[in-house]
């Protein structure tokens, strides 16, 4: 293991209990989600599948603290997480949580390090251990030579490696992953899938994929269905 990382340790377990989600479309109520429950523990692995639009991204969301649930918690150990204001969940999320997208939305005017280090300079690391730490972690996904290099002068798995780099660099105790293959070709979506899968054993940061694709679902150890609503084992 790297001797640096240290994921943070204060943080065991993610929950949702009894979570639901509404949206109001004029006069109508939409239900996105109903009575969801759902525990990710560090070191675990979880995927969640389900048809386009019902309601993955909207979940991953609001276990992020993106968004608050209409009914329900969203809880770290326990403690309160969905129910906190705006800026303390912003907090929370940031020594406990990191995300990656389907898309890797690096800013292209800077350089693979210098997006990993915006991710620890918003929570105002001094900005010479921030440049320290992103290399530690572009070092870890391997790419410790392409450091200075901006994400036009990258592949696209490349690209998406310094995305995970950016989720990890401020070492959570869960990693978020929201689609972080669909815009991959096969060789590299199965490249960037062996590193989070590497770096969960290696870290202990719990891992939780969305995915629309069996045979990324099958790679993890537990797998959940969303359907109508409803969160269940698949």
């Amino acid at each position: 293991m790297n001797s640096h990382w240290r994921a943070a340790q204060s943080a065991a377990r993610l929950c949702a209990r009894g979570v639901g989600r509404e949206f109001r479309e004029g006069p109508r109520v939409v239900e996105v989600l109903r009575d969801v429950d759902f525990t990710l523990e560090r070191g675990s692995r979880h995927a969640i599948m389900g048809r386009s639009g019902c309601g993955k991204s909207t979940l991953m969301h609001l276990l992020g603290g993106l968004d608050r649930p209409s009914r329900g918690e969203i809880t770290i150990d326990d403690g309160p997480f969905s129910a906190l204001r705006t800026a303390a969940r912003a907090r929370v999320r940031q020594h406990h949580l990191g995300f990656v997208y389907q898309f890797h939305h690096l800013l292209p005017e800077f350089t693979a390090l210098e997006n990993v280090a915006m991710a620890c300079l918003v929570g105002a690391t001094p900005t010479e251990e921030a440049r320290e730490a992103a290399h530690r972690v572009l070092e870890l996904v391997g790419l410790a030579a392409r450091t200075e290099h901006r994400p036009a002068e990258l592949s696209g798995g490349e690209r998406q490696r310094v995305a995970v780099a950016r989720a990890l660099v401020s070492q959570p105790a869960f990693l978020l992953a929201d689609e972080p293959t669909g815009n991959l070709d096969s060789r590299s979506a199965c490249e960037v899938l062996d590193l989070m899968l590497a770096l969960n054993a290696e870290t202990g940061a719990g891992l939780l994929i969305v995915t629309h694709d069996p045979a990324i679902a099958e790679r993890l150890d537990k797998q959940w269905v969303l359907a109508d609503g409803a969160l269940a084992p698949a």
